[in-house]
This record gives C-alpha cells, structure tokens and sequence, in this order.
C-alpha cells in the first residue's frame, strides 16, 4: 500500500493455467463483496439524506463514501481499510463497478431526447457551443500554470512527465455537463419550469450530446496516441452502423411488440444482453466499453418501451451499482497533495479558475441574447454542473497513469466544485421558495372589466380535463374580456428525473407512432387535445397546455412557479374523489388531496376546487348556478366569479346569502392571541361584515336589478344545527353547480368548531356538507379561496383560519 493513496495494491496472480477455478467462492469472495456492496450502497444512502436539505445529487454522497475511505479519514488506519477493501476483493468489486458504469452509461443514452436536440433553438445551441469552445481554448492554459509552480518546492512532489494526453483529458472535463444531474438539481430548487430552468435544460442536454462526441473523438487519442486515428474511423463506422441500419431493424420489433405487449423477462433479457455486446464492441475498437453501452442506449425506440425498461434497469444500475464505481472517484481524490507544496494558495488559485471557464463563456453569449446579467450567472452556474462523464474521464486518466496524484486531485476538486456549489448559489440568488408579492390583480374580484383572465387549471387525467373545460365555459370569455388558459398536467417524478423531463420537454406529437409514448405522454397528448377544441370553439379563449414532472410532495411549488409567471388570477384544482357510476364520489387518489392543500397554503392567486359530479354533460344553457354567501374575502371572490358566470347566456344564477345571528353569530377569538384580544377580533370581524354588505350591494345593485336570469335571496341561521338544515332546504329547489368561499377570515365560532369535523379541510365548512356523499347531492360544486388573505392552516391548527397581520382589506409585499 502506497502511503499517499490507500487503494493501490499489488495483487499476485495464482493458478493461471487453471480457468474457472478458483477457492471456495461462497466462503471467501462472496461474504467479501456483499460486505462491500452493503458498505458502499447503504452508507450513500445515508449521505444521501444528510445532503438532501442542501440539495445535493446522489453522485456527490456516493463520491463521499469513497472519499471517507482515504487517508485523512478512516484510510489513516491500514487495518480498518484492508478489513473494508481487502485484496482478495478488489478485482471482484472493480468488475462489478465497471458493469454498473456500463448500465449507467446505457441508461443516459436511453433517456436522451434526440428529437429536442435535432430541433433546439439558436439560443440554446449557441450557448452550449460558447460553453465547449471556450474551456477548449483557456483550459491549456490553466494547465500550464499549474505546471509553472506545483512541486518546486518539493522533489517528492511530481506531475506526470507526458503532458499532450493531460492536455486533453484536463480541457474535455471541463467542457462537459451533465444533463442528469442539472435536471435533479432544477428539480429540486423547483426551477425546471422558469425560463431559466429550460434554457439551462436544453443548453445542458445539447452540451451533454457533444461531450459524448468529444469522448469519442478525443478520449482514444489521450490513451493510444496517433495510432487512435484508426480507432475513432473504426468506432465512427460502428456509430453510423448502429444508427443508420441496426436502430430501423430494432424498432421494427420493438415497437411491434410493445404496440402488441407482448414483452416478458425472457425476452428483455436479449436486449439487456446487447448492452454488454456493444460495450465489447467498442472496447475491441480502442474506444471505451461506455461508448457502445451509450450508443445501444440512444439507438433504442424511446417512449413506452424506454420507460419499462428504465424502470426495471434504474435500481439495479443506478442505485445498487453505480454507487461502486463513483465511490471509487472519491477514494483517489487525496486532497492533501493540494497543499503539500509552498505554492498552494496558486493551486486553490487554479481550481476557482477552472470553475469560472463555462461562466464567462456563458455571460458572453447571453449578453448578445439581451439577457440580464444575472440570468447569465445563473444559467452559467447550471451549465457548470459535472456529472458521471467528467467522473469518468478522470478514473481514466487515473487508471492510464495520463494524471498524477496532485493533477487528478486538482480537477477532481474543481469538477466536485462546480456541481456542489450550484444548489446554494442559486437557491441565494433566486430564492425559490420565497413567497410572492401580494397584488390585488391576482383576485378576480379585483380584476378589471375589460382584462384578460388569467387560469391555471390543473389536471392529473383527461376526465378531470372534461370537467376543468365546462367550468372555464362558465366563465363567459368575451372580447372585451378574454379568457387564457394554462393547462397544467401534472406528472408525478416517480424515476429518473432526466428522463421524465427530456421525456416532456416538448408536445410528443412529434414522435413517429403512437406506440413509442409513453402512458404519461398518451395522457398528455390526449389533455392537450381536448384543451385545443376548446380554443377552436371559442374566439376569446387562448390555450397553452404545460406540463410538470415533480415529485408530488412538493409540486405545489411548481404551480406556485408556474402560477407566479404566468401572471394568473386563479389556479383550478381538480377534487380527489370522482364521480363512479353509483352516483357517488370514491377517492382516486390520497396524493391529490394532499396537493391541493399545500397549493392553497401559499398560493401567488386566488384558488379553486372543482368537485365534478358529471358537471361536462350538462348544456350551458338553462344552467343553474346556486352561490352561498355568508362572509369573508373567500366568499367575496366566489361571488365575482358567480358574477362573471351570470353573465354567460342560458345561465340561471341564484345567490342565497346567509345572515349569522344569536348563538351563530358569536366571534370567535381564538386564532388572534393574547395579544390581540377580543377587541382586535370583534374589529376584523365588523371590518368584513362592512366589506362583505359594500360588494353584495354593488351586485344587487349592478347585476340583479338589471337581470332577469339573476336572483337574490337571504336566509337567517341562528345556530350550528341550522346550517345543515339550511343546505338540504336548497337542494331540494335543485341546482346544477354550487359556488361557495372556503371559509377564511369569518371569525365565527359556529364554523370554527363545525370545521374539526370536516373530512375535507380544502373545502371549508359548507363544501364539505355539500361534497359529502351522505348529503346526497347530484351537484358539481367549485370552492374558492381568495388571494391576499393567507392560506388555509392544515394540521394541528386546522380549526384556526390564517389571518393577515391586521384582517383588512390592504395588501402587503411578503417575502422570506
């Protein structure tokens, strides 16, 4: 064992004439390599979640764990190293590394999109091309610096005598991205769907495409020399083959078999086998086994076919695998040689120097591209994400000897640098998660006569398309007053973030075949379809169908993005139980509830539920629309919205306000504190009853004494028991659509305790009664929550409403 680096050995080869035998397996490499496996596996994991609220990748936890195993650390002691990677094991875990890289490397070929780089933008094509170019030219010179100071000090010290193969390895490393790791690390600072997150996207998977080239083109000449010339021809040839007469052949069967489904393991053996035949291939030809893995990848149909088998192959791959080899990058990173030499505050000098290349490059173009500079900053920290390329380059300068020790562990720094630093950088500069400035505009209570109305509906299936669409109908879009539509279909992350996202990153009409989509691309397809007829119909409504791969626990923040930038007025949501064919609502699925509260937490605009009760068959004409006033700002934009559905011709719209007296009248104090008191509560709550009289005037005035098809009605309730007696009341008159306010800001007692027991919390009180299968009702029902007011409080403290610091009508600017 060598003193500088743990995990060089000499092992002796015994019995070379006797193939296949060897000791007892089971009894001395088997517990062995499980050993090292589980080490490895389970204690990335484990930094995995350490990392994960600084938004790490999994690449840098599994790189940890190897680099826990070197010498400043637990490799100080000899024994606890050889008791973790003996001798006897090394070649056992290496071979298994390197067929995890093998599958790796296939995996990133399969979840390539090459339809999005064949037709990507000049933008995005012009700042990945400024993004190789120029690292190329500056990397050298770098190199050359570092080469002028380190070791002068120190004979011990030394950097590798042939610099021409160094030249090329230092220089592609740093020209590369990497587009797996960019998409998780966009996924998780909830950037993918800003313009920001999609530049970066397209710009990383277009820079990813080249590096594979690079690799190709560049790797053999640092490893062969001159004679690789005839290894790049050879593995050309190979490339053109695979694509051009291998790939029609392939997609013939596949996609005849997976239009058929007729696919079992026995079969997908075959075309895993092909993996490892290319990987040969290649590796015969001079080039590296990934190449081929790679290539095999890329030249498989994509859609369904890719997703199975992505599905199946991730786990064992990527995270059972991979985690081997990648751990091996961090063994041989020996930071201690950086600063083993006089000169190594230049050496850290270096390292920051690399860091930069891909930002300067990137700022330049953008700033032709009348881009903020910021923006430039931003885009040029994304694109300066490494990922298993770089790593790979690296191991094979370190196992061809074209890096020494301090080299290898200068780069390494740098490439490890680059992709750690972009989380924090750009959560600080962009903050996320902030919450958004207030605007009255956000409201459509608010909203100008003559403005376009902005909406967000969200849908998970085409079903909840068919009813979002019947309620925008309602809406009335006009000429004066245009209707926008942003639908949003939200995909749940379930794998491989890169692939999902290259998987969406564009409409799938374009793909040849409905076989190759995917199930989430099929619904897709089909959401958009059916927001698009809506378009055709309508002169005065836009459509723009979106999409959003996230994982469900925190999409919500996505639709705040999404929300925030579209500048809408009210995000749609769909319910979580549907309508079966008993009449009744049954749950479709936990995650969309959850969802929906969170949305309704924070939301930039003001919030609707949609509970759809086959609210598409019903023609608009001769509608019945049933609105139930009682008070606060949530009622108050439910009544703007009735409003503006009045005005819809053949809609019959009834508004029953509901006047709280005696025992339901009562204040209820308990969500204002010690400090507030009664006095603050009893003030909110006059503030809102004079609010809620000013609006419901203004509509009598305005809307019922000028309307036929437009009624007004009140009813007195004086206690809890009277409100359920009231609503069975109405709905013996019939309605075709309820329209209530959530229940935020009423300050009322009565509804305060009735809301410990709701089963549905999003829906407030009233929606609650009204969505309940033991109420009986055939109605749709749309629940509203007004922006401007705080989010619904869920949890421990759901019987308390979220109040803004003083209850009244001013709008503030929050942020965090």
């Amino acid at each position: 064992m060598a003193d500088t680096l743990p995990a060089c050995y000499k092992v002796y080869v015994t019995n070379p004439n006797r193939i296949w035998q060897t000791d007892n397996v089971l009894k001395k490499e088997l517990p062995t390599l499980a050993f090292q496996i589980a080490f490895t596996v389970l204690l990335s994991r484990l930094f995995y979640l350490i990392y994960k609220p600084f938004r790490q990748t999994r690449l840098i936890a599994q790189i940890s764990v190897g680099f826990l195993l070197t010498r400043p650390l637990l490799g100080r002691s000899a024994a606890v190293f050889e008791f973790i990677f003996p001798v006897n094991g090394v070649l056992n875990i290496e071979v298994l590394a390197h067929i995890g890289l093998i599958f790796y490397a296939f995996l990133s070929g399969l979840e390539m999109n090459l339809n999005n780089i064949l037709q990507v933008k000049k933008k995005a094509a012009s700042i990945a091309i400024a993004g190789i170019i120029f690292p190329m030219v500056m990397a050298p010179a770098l190199y050359v610096l570092l080469r002028k100071f380190y070791g002068k000090n120190d004979v011990n010290i030394h950097l590798e005598e042939s610099t021409s193969s160094a030249f090329l390895i230092w220089s592609v490393v740093l020209t590369v991205t990497g587009f797996p790791v960019l998409a998780h690390t966009l996924s998780e600072l909830k950037l993918l769907y800003t313009g920001l997150g999609k530049a970066a996207l397209t710009a990383a998977m277009i820079g990813e495409t080249y590096g594979w080239i690079l690799f190709t083109l560049v790797v053999p000449f640092a490893i062969n020399g001159e004679k690789a010339v005839y290894s790049v021809l050879s593995t050309t040839l190979f490339i053109v083959v695979c694509v051009f007469v291998v790939r029609p052949i392939l997609a013939r069967i596949i996609d005849r078999k997976t239009e058929k489904d007729e696919w079992d393991d026995n079969q997908l053996i075959f075309v895993v086998m092909g993996v490892l035949a290319c990987s040969y291939i290649t590796d015969i030809l001079g080039a590296h086994g990934i190449v081929g893995a790679f290539v095999y990848g890329l030249i498989l149909p994509h859609g369904r076919f890719a997703d199975h088998l992505m599905s199946i192959l991730d786990d064992f791959a990527g995270g059972f695998l991979a985690p081997l080899f990648f751990g091996g990058t961090g063994m041989r990173l020996m930071l201690a040689t950086i600063f083993l030499e006089g000169h190594w505050p230049m050496t850290l000098l270096v390292i920051l120097l690399l860091c930069t290349l891909k930002i300067l490059s990137t700022i330049f173009v953008t700033f032709f591209f009348g881009m903020r500079t910021q923006d430039g900053l931003a885009l040029g920290l994304l694109l300066n994400t490494k990922g298993a390329m770089a790593l790979i380059m690296l191991n094979i300068a370190w196992d061809r000897s074209i890096f020494s020790v301090p080299t290898y562990a200068v780069v390494t720094s740098a490439v490890l640098l680059m992709t750690v630093a972009v989380s924090p950088i750009i959560n600080a500069v962009y903050r996320p998660r902030k919450r958004f400035e207030q605007n009255k505009l956000k409201t459509i209570q608010k909203l100008r006569l003559d403005a376009e109305l902005r909406i967000l509906a969200c849908v998970h299936n085409t079903r909840q398309a068919t009813g979002m669409i019947s309620i925008i109908e309602s809406l009335n879009a006009t000429r004066l007053s245009p209707i926008h539509v942003f639908a949003l279909y939200l995909i749940e992350l379930t794998g491989r973030a890169a692939a999902l996202v290259a998987a969406h990153m564009e409409k799938p009409s374009g793909q040849p075949g409905v076989q190759n989509l995917t199930r989430s691309q099929v619904e897709l397809e089909n959401i958009a379809s059916t927001f698009d007829a809506l378009g055709e119909v309508y002169d005065a409504v836009r459509i723009e169908t979106l999409n959003i791969v996230s994982a469900y626990s925190t999409i919500h923040e996505d639709i705040y993005n999404s929300a925030s930038e579209k500048f809408t007025s009210l995000v749609l949501l769909p319910f979580h139980k549907q309508l079966t064919s008993e009449g009744t609502l049954e749950m479709t699925n936990a995650a969309y509830k959850e969802i929906n509260q969170n949305v309704m937490q924070f939301a930039p605009c003001s919030v609707g539920i949609f509970v759809d009760r086959d609210f598409g068959s019903i023609p608009k004409k001769g509608l019945r629309i049933l609105m139930l006033f009682v008070g606060g700002p949530d009622d108050r934009e439910a009544l703007a919205i009735a409003w503006r559905m009045a005005g819809h011709p053949g809609i019959q719209l009834s508004v029953v306000r509901i006047f709280l007296l005696d025992e339901a009248a009562e204040v209820d104090t308990s969500n204002h504190g010690e400090a507030q008191g009664i006095l603050s509560a009893v003030m909110d709550n006059e503030k809102q009853k004079e609010l809620d009289d000013e609006y419901v005037s203004s509509f009598r005035l305005t809307a019922v004494n000028n309307e036929d098809s437009i009624s007004y009605s009140e009813i007195d309730v004086h206690s809890g028991e009277d409100i359920p007696s009231v609503l069975n009341d109405l709905e013996k008159n019939g309605c075709d659509l309820y329209i209530v306010g959530q229940g935020n800001c009423r300050n009322s007692r009565v509804f305060s305790n009735l809301l410990e027991w709701c089963d549905c919390l999003e829906l407030g009180v009233i929606g609650d009664i009204l969505a309940s299968n033991n109420f009986g009702s055939r109605s749709s029902l749309l629940v509203i929550q007004q922006y401007g007011y705080g989010g619904m409080v869920f949890g421990k403290d759901a019987n308390h409403l979220a109040n803004t610091s003083n209850g009244f009508e001013s709008l503030i600017v929050k942020t965090e």
